[in-house]
């Protein structure tokens, strides 16, 4: 199907969101473009897929948490079993956005990432965050790490590489199939992306989100998120290390 005859479809992945998400949802939902909500409700311990069902979502829950990745997975997997039992569905596959739980109202401001995905002018859409009303507090080095890693592996330098506000074609989905695991999936998503030669576009978005602190959760969030990307950094150097060395061999031969 033309991308021009593509509507959007929102995932949700969230934890603990309760007070945040109906308003994220209602949000989401006014977008012009996008005509379904799913909510992955990752291991809550609150109301947050009750609330969320209450403002119009689609609800997928697990007993457990098993991170982002898993949950955008699961909502994808949810989004196309949908598609599939509809036959009439013309809209199938969607494009896809995905919004973290915690923007609040503020997730109005995503329309910004729609168009260049609808029209055709990427493949992927990455929305650049202004300053938050709350400072974090992390040192940088996750983002150096991920920005570093990326150019090193595509040649492309990302303004915000874990930036988790993104719309994307189902095929730029399926290309970064299977995500890479926890906190990597950003840059997994913009890694694989890449190297299968689709286009990337950051775009800047007023958006406003909860941002980790100085606490110790806050450092243990960001020395998780700091594995996490290291992890698929890695991987990616290795599978392409791998990959010249098999076109080495079939160009000698």
């Amino acid at each position: 199907m033309p991308r021009s005859q593509r509507t959007v479809a929102a995932i949700i992945p969230c934890k603990d969101e309760a007070d945040r998400i109906a308003a994220t949802v209602e949000a989401v939902l006014g977008l012009d473009g996008v005509d379904k909500v799913v909510v992955v409700d990752d291991g809550s311990t609150d109301d947050t897929a009750a609330v969320a069902d209450a403002a119009g979502a689609d609800v997928i829950v697990h007993a457990q948490n098993f991170g982002k990745a898993a949950a955008l997975e699961t909502g994808v997997r949810h989004l196309r079993e949908l598609e599939g039992f509809n036959a009439t569905d013309t809209h199938a596959p969607r494009h896809l956005l995905f919004v973290d739980g915690d923007l609040e109202s503020s997730a109005s401001n995503l329309h910004v990432l729609l168009p260049p995905v609808l029209e055709g002018r990427a493949d992927m859409t990455i929305a650049t965050l202004p300053p938050q009303s709350t400072a974090g507090g992390g040192h940088g080095f996750v983002v150096r790490l991920a920005r570093d890693g990326i150019q090193n592996l595509t040649g492309w330098s990302a303004k915000q590489p874990l930036s988790g506000m993104r719309c994307l074609t189902a095929e730029a989905f399926d290309a970064a199939s299977p995500l890479a695991p926890g906190w990597g999936v950003e840059v997994g998503l913009t890694v694989d992306v890449l190297s299968s030669g689709l286009r990337i576009e950051e775009v800047p978005c007023e958006l406003q989100h909860r941002v980790s602190g100085k606490d110790w959760s806050g450092q243990v969030h960001r020395a998780k998120q700091y594995r996490d990307v290291w992890r698929a950094l890695t991987r990616r150097r290795v599978r392409k290390v791998l990959g010249e060395r098999a076109s080495g061999v079939a160009h000698r031969l």
